[in-house]
């Protein structure tokens, strides 16, 4: 064990050789294996500094308090969450074959239980030469699962998963767990609709400055636990729901970040760019991990179906790119093979992808809705809507319609199948981004407000003081109770239901 805790930490994260792992006095309540009580002479670090006792992270007060933060760390809600898929790693399908080269699980093959019989060797020094390289590089535990491991069911899981009621689904910013039950789709619809039909009693729970420029994306992670947030002061932050305050602030380039894109895995933050490049930002490792440079103007918005990315850019074009998970380049781009490239006649500042995958809609800046078919990339519908730059679009859930806002003030409705624009609503001042159920909009405008809107009356039911600048981003998790803002007041707003 090296002298510093962060020095081992990084060389495990960085290093290929570095195979460290905490003995189980970490998790217990005598710390004095970290200190060198009899002093005694250890010798000296290549700076000329005396090895004495162990140097601490800066957020620990003291040795005690290291070690009471390791064991609440283990024990906490978030381990036991995703205990499964540290099982998969290290026991499970994780750990040999194609899944481990995915999931950069991969070790010196003599570490492998069954890779060498030792006793067939006869040259005696080579058999100690190899019982020694062994011994050095460790042995990796048996294999005892071939399929996933399932996750463990928390209180917190389990109670989400059981809850009926907008009152206790209030309280959850993540999306709902997926479930093969029918009856639990169904409760699923059914709170859907319930909460739009209470969406005008949406209540702030609280607000925090997270930027120094206007934010323009938010993501969330599935169990809600972390939200990201994207700026114009070229930024990623990161906010811990549970503790209640910004743990991390990433830097890709000194140009601003115009979205960001929780992937499926969970694990990775696609953020698109103004400098035209889309950033791959890793959750666990807590830094960048791919490049995406694929345009040749700014990447103004990203959608993401099953294994493959919708990059918008003012260049005018939409690119879709493949996916490659079994790939173990670690240079730029080797993630991903460019499959289409969608043609407009101006810049795509938004674009959005219907439930199912088939369809993606484009707002372009001469104020044009393009609508593509994703199997075969030909264009379905091209609507000439707004004067000006189209600001936010939307399938609604159906799919059957698509919803844009633009500059020009105008809210238009196209319909699908026809192209038609079955609804026009002028509203008294422009309309940044929204939410809707097909009926029933939750908009965010440029006083700042959040705007309930009645399409088919074309009227607003309800009018929510907001932000003190335009709201510029918007999420809602699945079961539409939860909306996350974010303004050009630099501020994120956490909004909940109130029955």
């Amino acid at each position: 064990m090296t002298l510093t805790i962060g020095e081992t930490w990084k060389n495990c994260l960085e290093g290929a050789t570095d195979f460290k792992e905490l003995i189980p006095e970490f998790y217990g309540s005598d710390s004095s294996f970290l200190k060198n009580r009899l002093n005694l002479d250890l010798g000296k670090k290549q700076n000329g500094k005396s090895v004495c006792d162990v140097s601490l992270p800066p957020w620990a007060s003291d040795f005690s308090d290291f070690l009471q933060k390791h064991k609440a760390a283990l024990e906490s809600p978030f381990v036991s969450e995703h205990l499964h898929e540290w099982i998969d790693l290290v026991f499970g399908f994780k750990q040999k074959g194609s899944e481990a080269v995915a999931a950069h699980n991969v070790f010196h093959p003599l570490t492998y239980e069954g890779e060498i019989d030792c006793d067939s060797i006869e040259d005696t020094d080579q058999r100690i030469a190899m019982l020694t390289q062994i011994l050095e590089f460790g042995q990796t535990p048996r294999q005892l699962f071939t399929g996933p491991h399932p996750q463990r069911i928390t209180p917190r899981l389990q109670s989400t998963r059981r809850s009926s009621s907008i009152n206790s689904a209030a309280s959850e910013l993540s999306p709902a767990s997926p479930c093969e039950d029918s009856s639990f789709e169904d409760l699923t619809e059914e709170s859907r609709r319930m909460a739009w039909a209470n969406m005008g009693s949406l209540k702030l729970i609280s607000s925090c400055k997270v930027h120094k420029e206007a934010v323009t994306g938010i993501a969330v992670t599935r169990d809600g636990a972390s939200i990201f947030s994207t700026s114009q002061d070229s930024t990623l932050k990161m906010f811990s729901k549970e503790l209640k305050e910004f743990q991390r602030s990433m830097s890709f380039s000194n140009m601003p970040l115009s979205s960001c894109l929780m992937l499926p895995d969970g694990k990775t933050v696609a953020c698109s760019s103004w400098d035209n490049n889309v950033y791959f930002y890793s959750v666990p490792y807590g830094r960048r991990q791919d490049t995406l440079m694929g345009h040749d103007d700014a990447v103004a918005k990203m959608c993401w179906f099953e294994d493959r990315l919708f990059t918008a850019s003012w260049d005018s074009t939409v690119k879709v790119w493949q996916c490659a998970p079994n790939s173990s380049s670690s240079r730029k781009r080797s993630h991903f093979e460019l499959l289409a490239e969608l043609e407009h006649d101006a810049g795509v500042n938004v674009a959005d992808m219907n439930p199912g995958g088939t369809l993606l809609v484009c707002g372009s800046k001469d104020g044009t809705v393009a609508i593509w078919d994703t199997g075969s990339y030909r264009t379905l519908q091209q609507v000439h809507c707004h004067t000006g730059t189209i600001h936010y679009v939307a399938f609604s859930p159906d799919s059957r319609h698509v919803l844009s806002v633009g500059e020009d003030f105008f809210m238009k409705v196209v319909d699908v199948q026809t192209g038609m624009v079955t609804s026009s609503v002028k509203a008294e001042e422009q309309q940044r981004c929204f939410c809707w159920d097909g009926n029933t909009v939750l908009s965010g405008a440029q006083s700042g407000d959040l705007l309930l809107w009645d399409l088919l009356s074309g009227t607003i039911t309800k009018r929510i003081p907001a932000h003190s600048g335009a709201v510029t981003a918007m999420w809602m998790n699945e079961l539409c109770n939860s909306v996350i803002t974010g303004g050009d007041d630099k501020r994120i707003h956490f909004w909940g239901l109130q029955c």
